[in-house]
C-alpha cells in the first residue's frame, strides 16, 4: 500500500516539477526559434530531451517530497498509529519505503550516468546544426536580416509569400576584397545547387564599388546568385554531455567533479529518503504538509552544499576523493539526529546493538 502511495505521488510531483523547470528553460529555446537560431521541426525533438534530463536531475528531490507527502498523510490519518499498534515501527516504514528507493536509485543511476549526458549531447548536436543552417529562419518580413559568411550580407525583405519566395528585396554584400555590392530586386528564393546553398534574385539592380571612390559598377539583371556560406558547426559539448567512459578515465579533476555529480543523484535518492521517514512525523491535526518547510530547507541547504563541494573540488581546496562524502555524512548525522528526537537515544542505542549482534 505505502508502494502503491508513493508511486503515485512520486509521478505527480516529478510531472509538475519537470513541466515548471523545463517550460522556463523552453523559453529560451523559443527565443532562438524566433530568432531563427533553431527551426520549428527541431523544437519538440529539444522539448523532449530536455524533459529527460530534468526528469532524472529532479527525481531525488521528487521522491523526497513523494516520502514526506505520503508518510504524513498516514500520521494524520493515524494510519501510523496502527502499524505501531501492530507491532511495527521504524524498521517496518524504513522497509516500505526503500523496496521503492532502491531499485529507484539503481535505475536514476544508469539515467544519470548514460542517458542523462547521451541526452545533453544529443540537444547541443541538434542545436549547433541548426545554428549552421540558420540563414533562412533569420529572415521576417519588415526587418533588416544579417547573414554572417565570409563577407557580411545584410538584407530587408517587404513581404514573404507562402511558398517562402520574397518579395521586394534589398541586399547589402560586403565582399573580401572590401567592394559594397548594393542589390535591389523585385523577388527572391533560397536554393540548394551541388555548390552550396545560394539566395538567388529575379529582377533587380546592382550597384558595386568601393566606399569613397568614384568608380561603381552598375547593371541590371533578370537573375543573380548570392553564395550563403554554411556557418561552421563546431561542437563544444558542455561536461554534462560527455560520455562516462571518457569521465572514468580521465584525470581532469573537472572530469572528476562532474562524475561526482552524477554519483550524487542516486546517493541522494537513498540520504534523502532516510532524512524524510523521521522528518514525516507529524500530529494527527498536523496537516499533510506540517514539516514541508523543513524539508525544503534541508534540501535546499544540501544541493548548495553538493554545488559548493563539486567547486571545492574542482579548486583543489578539499582533495579529489573527498567529494561530497563530507556532505552525506552531515545527512547522516542530521538523519540519526531526527531518528533521536523520534524515538529517543535508547530505542538508536538498542537498534545499534542489534545490528552488531547479528
Amino acid at each position: 500500500m505505502i508502494m502503491r502511495d508513493l508511486i503515485k505521488t512520486l509521478l505527480a510531483v516529478l510531472t509538475v516539477i519537470v513541466v515548471i523547470i523545463v517550460s522556463r528553460r523552453f523559453i529560451k529555446i523559443l527565443d532562438k526559434a524566433i530568432e531563427g537560431q533553431v527551426s520549428n521541426e527541431t523544437l519538440l525533438s529539444i522539448l523532449g530531451l530536455k524533459i529527460v534530463v530534468a526528469s532524472i536531475a529532479f527525481l531525488p528531490v521528487a521522491l523526497f517530497m513523494a516520502v514526506l507527502m505520503v508518510l504524513g498523510r498516514m500520521y494524520r490519518d493515524q494510519e501510523m498509529s496502527a502499524v505501531f499498534s501492530a507491532g511495527g515501527g521504524a524498521g517496518t516504514i524504513y522497509r516500505a519505503v526503500f523496496l521503492l528507493v532502491f531499485p529507484l536509485s539503481v535505475l536514476s543511476a544508469g539515467l544519470s550516468m548514460y542517458v542523462a549526458p547521451w541526452a545533453e549531447a544529443k540537444t547541443e548536436e541538434i542545436m549547433q546544426q541548426d545554428e549552421k543552417t540558420a540563414d533562412i529562419r533569420g529572415v521576417a518580413a519588415g526587418k533588416f536580416s544579417e547573414i554572417y559568411t565570409h563577407g557580411d550580407l545584410v538584407f530587408y525583405v517587404e513581404r514573404i509569400g507562402d511558398d517562402k519566395k520574397m518579395h521586394k528585396v534589398f541586399v547589402q554584400h560586403r565582399q573580401p576584397n572590401g567592394n559594397l555590392a548594393i542589390i535591389n530586386a523585385e523577388a527572391g528564393r533560397m536554393q540548394d545547387l551541388k555548390e552550396g546553398r545560394y539566395l538567388i534574385l529575379e529582377q533587380g539592380e546592382r550597384i558595386q564599388g568601393l566606399p569613397g571612390a568614384v568608380n561603381y559598377v552598375i547593371e541590371n539583371f533578370a537573375e543573380y546568385a548570392v553564395r550563403i556560406d554554411e556557418q561552421s558547426a563546431v561542437i563544444n559539448a558542455s561536461r554534462e554531455g560527455v560520455p562516462m567512459d571518457v569521465l572514468w578515465n580521465s584525470d581532469v579533476i573537472r572530469d572528476i567533479a562532474e562524475l561526482q555529480r552524477r554519483y550524487s543523484i542516486p546517493l541522494s535518492m537513498i540520504f534523502l529518503s532516510l532524512l524524510a521517514v523521521p522528518l514525516a512525523q507529524s500530529a494527527p491535526r498536523g496537516g499533510v504538509y506540517g514539516n514541508m518547510l523543513v524539508a525544503f530547507l534541508i534540501y535546499f541547504s544540501y544541493g548548495n552544499l553538493i554545488r559548493v563541494s563539486q567547486s571545492w573540488v574542482i579548486n583543489e581546496t578539499i582533495p579529489a576523493w573527498l567529494g561530497g562524502v563530507w556532505v552525506y555524512c552531515i545527512l547522516f548525522l542530521v538523519g540519526t539526529g531526527l531518528l533521536i528526537k523520534l524515538y529517543g537515544w535508547q530505542w538508536v542505542v538498542m537498534k545499534i546493538r542489534e545490528k552488531v549482534a547479528r
